[in-house]
């Protein structure tokens, strides 16, 4: 049976255990998980927050991570400017990358989220506005949903993955994990959360 850590990923923290070849120092899953024999299922940027799911099965991890599954990744996204409903449209219907069309989205625009502070804060601008979005894709390209709110003309400030499939990184702190244990490689993103 499959054992899953649900890790909230802080801001500036690479999503794996070494950091080879880099320059300077930077941090790693080592500073914060000490558990033998887990692995990440995909990745989440450097400069992204939130929700990283690590086993210790190559089957679960593979289920969670290929999107041949379209297991859906919902994402908090702080961005630079006043969304209209045209722009909003536009990343549900899929927008036009470098590498392609993406799928749709899942796209509604919310109130800021109470979230934990990021560390170090985002730049604000004393005369553009930001708001928030929520965001849930099916797909995994990298650094997507930054490029898709880009192509649309929305900056992204901050982005805080919040889900994925039915495990969510609520309740769980910055630079903490919750570990479950006896999942089938069938689990599919249920969880007991």
């Amino acid at each position: 049976m499959a054992r899953l850590l649900l890790f909230n990923k802080p801001f500036g923290v690479l999503s794996q255990f070494t950091d080879r070849g880099s320059p300077t120092v930077r941090s790693t899953l080592s500073d914060f998980i000490e558990v033998k024999g887990v692995y990440p299922a995909g990745r989440l940027d450097r400069d992204s927050e939130g929700l990283l799911l690590l086993c210790d099965d190559g089957r679960l991890q593979a289920r969670i991570a290929d999107p041949r599954f379209k297991m859906p990744k919902t994402y908090l996204v702080q961005v630079e400017g006043d969304p209209q409903e045209q722009d909003l449209e536009r990343l549900r219907r899929g927008v036009q990358l470098k590498d392609g069309m993406t799928l749709p989205a899942d796209v509604a625009r919310i109130d800021a989220p109470d979230l934990w502070p990021r560390d170090p804060p985002i730049r604000q601008r004393r005369f553009i506005p930001d708001s928030w979005l929520k965001i849930t894709i099916r797909e995994g390209r990298n650094r997507q949903v930054r490029r898709m709110t880009a192509a649309v003309g929305l900056p992204t400030l901050r982005l805080v993955r919040w889900s994925i499939g039915d495990w969510s990184v609520a309740g769980i702190a910055p630079g903490q994990f919750e570990t479950f244990s006896g999942l089938g490689t069938d689990a599919g993103g249920m969880s007991d959360r």
